[in-house]
């Protein structure tokens, strides 16, 4: 029997520990190449890592690191120390935690390791090119911007083509970097494994349409790391294979996220870092399972397993949650709900997140039209908790489960 927190939370999957350890050994060997002839490379987590680990380089993502920040409560601290020299407090709390991380050299892990150069890509929002310009002047490095056309309805082909010249021009700058010539060989290689363990990962999150779930997206948020950082790599794939194979036996065994499921919901946006093991138990203690998300949903890249390489990524890259209209958001949003059963909806309004959080009144309201399920606002940040209200949250999330409770009385009598 998989081990269940003492508070009520839900049981936790061994598959979290091997995680710890996978990241550990990256981010030790990350450490350890710093200052020698290996390359660094810090990118944005909707940049196509692929071409870094076919170069042999080693990517760095600060959105991970500033997760960390988050979850380790230090978040606070080392984005005072960016305000103090003139950032706003309105600018995205990853960016903030990062750059005041970068200064004062704190973090939970040591700190990162110096870039040799940055690869920013704005699929997920437009705030990284400055902040990857503040990082570019900071560590005095040079920086390769990849632009991707925003999705109002369909992909076109000119989107393609245009992320695709771009492409090219990647590998080049690459080239220059470390004085070798690119392995389009190599890329097709590691292609073939993020094409891979993207599937994995979507079999993985596709374990919770399972009644009860097996985990919870609290579980997915904390093993979506080796997907977000090392896709394109054996390890990953062994990884997601396993974890798949641990839910698949805990199903069989009866051994569910939740004791006693009596509600199934869906979580919209980027987790609450700082108060991830609080909501976990609140939910749980009212047999609420948050069974899927939009944010791991993400990383379920799609189209990478064509012939050509470059290809399949171009439309990978392109098609990302965050580079996509209102309209095609909700469209994901009720599949996720009809897939997954949900009876109802937590949005997350993040102040950090602007690209993430806009328009979501309206995708609420669009979704109790088409659907009729219900939904939450919770207003926060993602590692900033001075926005923070445990009383209010905490009120409105008992009050909306009681909501829902009185919904399915009165539909069963």
């Amino acid at each position: 029997m998989a081990e269940i927190d003492r508070d009520g939370g839900t049981r936790r999957l061994q598959a979290s520990q091997k995680m710890k350890e996978l990241m550990t050994r990256y981010y030790m060997g990350a450490k350890m190449a710093e200052g020698s002839d290996k390359k660094i490379a810090w990118i944005t987590s909707g940049g196509p890592v692929e071409f870094l680990i076919a170069a042999d380089i080693i990517p760095i993502y600060p959105e991970n690191h500033g997760a960390m920040l988050g979850a380790a409560r230090m978040s606070v601290e080392v984005c005072e120390v960016a305000e103090e020299l003139g950032y706003s407090r309105d600018l995205c709390s990853y960016a903030r935690g990062d750059i005041g991380s970068a200064i004062s050299k704190k973090s939970p892990i040591g700190g990162l390791p110096r870039p040799d150069f940055l690869l920013a890509c704005n699929n997920i929002c437009g705030t990284v090119l400055k902040w990857y310009q503040a990082l570019s002047h900071l560590f005095n490095v040079p920086l390769f911007f990849l632009d991707t056309p925003f999705i109002h309805r369909q992909l076109i082909p000119e989107s393609l083509v245009y992320v695709r010249q771009q492409f090219e021009e990647l590998m080049e700058f690459l080239e220059s970097q470390t004085r070798k010539k690119f392995d389009r060989d190599r890329l097709a290689e590691v292609v073939q494994y993020s094409g891979e363990s993207a599937m994995l990962w979507k079999e993985v999150l596709d374990q919770c349409t399972h009644h009860p779930s097996p985990m919870s997206c609290f579980d997915a948020f904390i093993n979506m790391a080796p997907i977000v950082t090392l896709r394109g790599t054996k390890e990953v794939v062994d990884f997601y294979r396993e974890m798949k194979a641990e839910l698949k036996e805990r199903i069989s065994r009866g051994i569910s996220a939740v004791p006693e499921e009596k509600f199934r919901l869906l979580w919209d946006n980027i987790p609450i870092w700082y108060r991830m093991r609080e909501l976990s138990q609140l939910f749980a203690s009212y047999g609420a399972c948050l069974v899927a998300d939009t944010y791991t949903n993400a990383w379920v890249f799609a189209g990478l397993n064509t012939p050509d390489p470059l290809e399949g990524l171009s439309q990978a890259y392109t098609m990302v949650y965050l580079n996509i209209s209102i309209d095609l958001m909700v469209e994901r949003i009720l599949d996720l709900l009809t897939r997954f059963s949900g009876d109802g909806l937590i949005i997350h309004s993040n102040r950090s997140c602007k690209p993430y959080s806009l328009g979501q009144y309206d995708i609420q309201r669009l979704i109790y039209e088409r659907s009729g399920i219900p939904s939450l606002v919770i207003e926060a940040d993602m590692t900033d908790a001075r926005v923070y209200s445990d009383a209010q949250i905490k009120t409105r999330i008992e009050a909306f489960l009681e909501t829902l409770q009185n919904r399915k009385f009165s539909s069963a009598t």
